[in-house]
């Protein structure tokens, strides 16, 4: 793994040979865009008025997704829907949010939810790096038809097209206290194996 936890101040090279001449303004506009999706689901939470089932995560999770391919879009860059879900594709690399914790938490410890689905599972094993060790991968002359499902690529994100994860951390009191991107690997047990990671600069929370 590759410059485990460094903190991104302007692109670092791993950033421009991914995103070419967008690096720097990714850089700085993906923890802006997080902390407004944060403002947002912290609207939705408060206007809900509810304690113990709050719609924050849910409200999250597609704000930012959104607010990324908006993002996408004011560069000049792609906008790729995949199941109903618009994804930023940007240099041929797409961005794949996720919220990995409601507290501070250790990258490492990282997990995809038990009931994750089918399409975010194919989207790591397809368009995500392969194992850095060779671990657990299956020979295709044994593998399940399902198996090799999970593999085949989204012709609608582009076969070629690579992942590039935007994990955070967030609460509806705190706001967003982490934010890293880089490229994992989706082991068998839903954690992740990083290739290389670096942690973003965080932004403030808009004002209501």
């Amino acid at each position: 793994m590759s410059m485990s936890g460094r903190r991104a101040v302007g692109p670092s090279a791993w950033a421009v040979e991914r995103f070419g001449r967008r690096a720097g303004a990714l850089v700085e506009a993906v923890p802006v865009r997080v902390a407004e999706a944060h403002a947002k689901a912290r609207a939705a939470h408060l206007a809900a008025g509810l304690k113990k089932r709050s719609p924050y995560g849910v409200a999250l999770a597609g704000v930012v997704r959104e607010n990324l391919a908006e993002l996408a879009r004011e560069l000049d860059e792609h906008v790729r829907d995949v199941r109903g879900y618009e994804y930023a594709v940007i240099n041929d690399h797409a961005l794949f949010p996720f919220r990995y914790g409601d507290g501070p938490r250790p990258l490492d410890r990282a997990r995809l939810p038990a009931n994750v689905s089918p399409t975010r599972r194919r989207l790591f094993r397809a368009h995500g790096p392969q194992s850095p060790d060779g671990l657990f991968e299956i020979d295709e002359d044994v593998a399940t038809e399902t198996y090799l499902g999970l593999r085949e690529a989204f012709e609608e994100l582009g076969a070629a097209t690579r992942l590039v994860c935007v994990f955070f951390t967030a609460d509806v009191e705190n706001g967003v206290h982490a934010i890293h991107w880089g490229e994992a690997h989706l082991e068998p047990d839903r954690t992740f194996t990083w290739l290389h990671r670096e942690e973003l600069p965080l932004a403030p929370v808009p004002p209501a």
